[in-house]
């Protein structure tokens, strides 16, 4: 059972510095990886500071950057993946245990290589220990480094050019304070009552690998009338794949992580009704089917 959702973050009061071998240093800040940490975080992020993130990946020999136009289409936290969609491209890293679909097809080791399990806050700093870029950086379980995020750079100006020398805008700085405060000394309170990406959602697939599934447009319009009528904080949206193929139409409900099939839009209704409103499952639609004993 999860515990209550805590505004204030426990500092870890670990920092890590590593030598650059062109010179200089980069210093990590860790940070708690728990999804009631990370969640906030990339909410945030993603969702309402995304014209100050930049996506990135940096290897020897490769930098990969990506930046937002708008904000992102969807930003949800599907079986353990946080997935987010622009119109150009989309991002997935793994907030939770990705456990594999309704039938838990992830051996547990790979389960734990996946998931994140080190966040840290960094400064690069050059060989006068002088900062000159701020970002975040996650390791997955075998200490690989994932995905990075660019945080907002005063010395470089909105063209991507290096401003003049002693003229840095020093208020792009105040995304990375702001984090820091929340994050790494725990004297700022994250800025959400509960965990952005923990709210509720149903989604339906319309994936075309399953033939029912084309025909997803009555389900959504049932789902998202019983909501209303039912004024419920849920999210209703479509989705690809939901790992269910054959049985469509196919719901998802992320409260419980639950997967419906075969479903029509009196069924669509019943799950609101009686699921999401009571806690009653509809068994005869679950997958995989609960097996009763004799």
């Amino acid at each position: 059972m999860m515990g209550e959702f805590s505004r204030q973050v426990t500092p870890l009061n670990r920092t890590i510095t590593e030598p650059l071998t062109t010179g200089g240093q980069i210093e990590y800040e860790d940070f708690p990886c728990t999804i009631d940490v990370t969640g906030p975080l990339l909410y945030t992020l993603f969702q309402e500071r995304w014209q100050e993130t930049q996506i990135g990946h940096v290897v020897e020999g490769s930098v990969l950057e990506l930046e937002f136009t708008q904000p992102p289409k969807i930003c949800i936290l599907y079986d353990g993946y946080l997935t987010v969609v622009t119109e150009a491209w989309h991002l997935h890293l793994c907030l939770e245990e990705h456990l594999g679909g309704p039938l838990a097809k992830t051996p547990p080791e790979l389960r734990q290589q996946r998931l994140i399990h080190r966040a840290s806050l960094y400064r690069r700093l050059n060989e006068r220990g002088e900062a000159r870029s701020w970002g975040i950086q996650f390791w997955n379980g075998s200490g690989e480094k994932m995905m990075n995020l660019f945080l907002p750079n005063p010395f470089v100006g909105e063209d991507e050019d290096l401003l003049p020398e002693g003229k840095p805008q020093l208020e792009k700085l105040s995304l990375y304070q702001e984090l820091r405060e929340t994050y790494i000394l725990g004297t700022r309170p994250i800025p959400f009552d509960q965990n952005p990406l923990k709210r509720p959602y149903l989604a339906v697939c319309r994936s075309s690998r399953c033939y029912p599934s084309r025909n997803w447009q009555p389900i959504i319009e049932a789902l998202q009338e019983a909501i209303k009528q039912a004024e419920l904080d849920v999210y209703v949206m479509t989705s690809g794949c939901l790992e269910v193929c054959k049985l469509g139409p196919v719901v998802f409900y992320s409260s419980d992580r639950t997967w419906y099939t075969r479903v029509t839009p009196d069924i669509a209704k019943q799950i609101v009704q009686d699921h999401v409103q009571q806690g009653h499952k509809i068994e005869s639609h679950l997958y995989p089917l609960i097996q009763h004993s004799p």
